[in-house]
């Protein structure tokens, strides 16, 4: 495994070159993440109020998986999964932070214990980048070979430091390795998680001016401008691969890392949204768009982001681990199982153990929805997501509750309640 590293390293050797043609099997990959957005706020969902053009234009060009979901909807431990292919509960990174007083170079045990994304995509040739968002440590304690955040607490590294700069600031970093694997011929692994929309909602004048009204809240339009300005990031991305001309050979995946409801009354999230079980916190659309491999669809099946790092790999040629739970969703259709998440305290109570930090499980087995609280005085919710999808009418159906409960407890008992 990775050394725990706290220094930023700014390139590390790339592996051995694979020559200028790049084999099919193994595409270019970029992973788009968006930071607290709600899964309905794009245009390709049928949002009248943000305008996302150049996510719908992803959209119209690849599958669109309209009812995926995050294993937990708060960001380290969500992001944790995309780069580790396990459950919170398996990798062992349920909060963002470790208990007061605690050491935050100890969490870096978890990544280190774990094979990575970019580690495995690494040993079969590719180059690979972090930009954005990253919590554990340098990228190099990731796996990556290359990348913007050096993770030292000392310098105030927590969440991505110098990595957040990217698409708030220039885009430039992630243009030039672009640039630098296609000159080569390399094949590369680009990680994309700009601090956008997340607050601070400071968007640019020009974007905020077009969703400013008399009767939108302040806090409301500032969101969805900041939707809109991430947008715009992507489209420059995007439109960076297409003028590269390496568009058809790159597997673009985008999803939301959690949910979130603007509050219209201040700058924070609603009820029911990031940091719950709940359709607001949880939900995401996941898009897989590849040319060269993959025929545009639109699929209503309920998928998960533990299936995205199964599914990168596949598309690569290269092995996914047998301790990785996701399936890939080129090929998922109807019959996929149940979905599966947790919901945990923001800081963790012990690092080591993932249950101490538990608040509630679920399982989605389309179309019934199961909670399952830690809090004795929390009775289980039920919902039927077809009829209801904003869980606002519990079912009391017993025995459905029940062989629900029984997946739930063979997927991860939890702790005893």
């Amino acid at each position: 495994m990775r050394a725990l590293l706290g220094v930023l390293v700014l390139a590390l050797p790339a592996a051995a070159s694979p020559g200028a043609a790049q084999e099919a099997h193994h595409p270019n990959v970029v992973l788009i993440l968006s930071d607290d957005q709600h899964w309905s706020d794009f245009g390709f969902l049928g949002s009248a109020e943000v305008r996302t053009p150049n996510l719908d234009a992803l959209a119209k060009e690849g599958v669109v998986f309209t009812r995926g979901y995050v294993p937990t909807a708060l960001c380290r431990p969500s992001l944790a999964t995309l780069v580790s292919g396990l459950y919170p509960h398996q990798h062992g990174i349920t909060g963002n932070d470790p208990p007061r007083g605690t050491d935050r170079a100890l969490l870096l045990s978890h990544i280190a214990a774990v094979e990575t994304l970019p580690e495995l995509l690494g040993a079969a040739g590719y180059r690979s980048m972090q930009t954005g968002k990253w919590w554990e440590g340098s990228f190099v304690d990731g796996g990556f070979r290359e990348g913007m955040t050096h993770g030292d607490p000392a310098r105030g590294g927590r969440h991505g430091d110098d990595g957040l700069a990217i698409g708030r600031g220039s885009m430039r970093p992630a243009l030039d390795f672009i640039d630098a694997c296609a000159e080569e011929g390399t094949p590369f692994f680009l990680w994309y998680a700009p601090f956008l929309p997340h607050t601070p909602h400071t968007p640019p004048k020009r974007i905020l001016d077009r969703y400013a009204r008399p009767d939108v809240p302040a806090p409301v339009a500032k969101y969805r401008a900041m939707c809109t300005w991430f947008d715009e990031t992507c489209g420059e991305l995007l439109g960076h691969l297409g003028a590269r001309g390496i568009a058809d050979d790159t597997l673009v995946v985008f999803l939301v890392d959690n949910g979130w409801i603007q509050r219209p009354d201040a700058g924070g999230f609603a009820p029911r949204s990031k940091r719950t079980p709940y359709e607001g916190g949880v939900r995401t659309p996941i898009v897989l768009r590849w040319p060269a491999g993959i025929e545009p669809a639109r699929r209503d099946t309920p998928v998960s982001s533990v299936d995205v790092p199964a599914t990168i790999l596949a598309a690569c040629g290269v092995e996914v681990p047998a301790a990785w739970p996701g399936v890939d969703l080129r090929a998922t259709g109807p019959a996929r199982g149940p979905v599966f998440g947790a919901a945990f305290t923001h800081d963790m109570v012990d690092p080591d153990d993932p249950a101490s930090s538990l608040l509630t499980r679920w399982v989605l087995r389309d179309p019934y929805k199961l909670l399952v609280h830690v809090d004795p005085q929390r009775p289980d919710e039920l919902y039927d997501l077809r009829a209801d999808p904003a869980e606002e009418r519990p079912l009391d159906e017993p025995e459905l509750a029940a062989s629900l409960r029984a997946e739930l407890d063979a997927w991860w008992p939890g702790k005893a309640r």
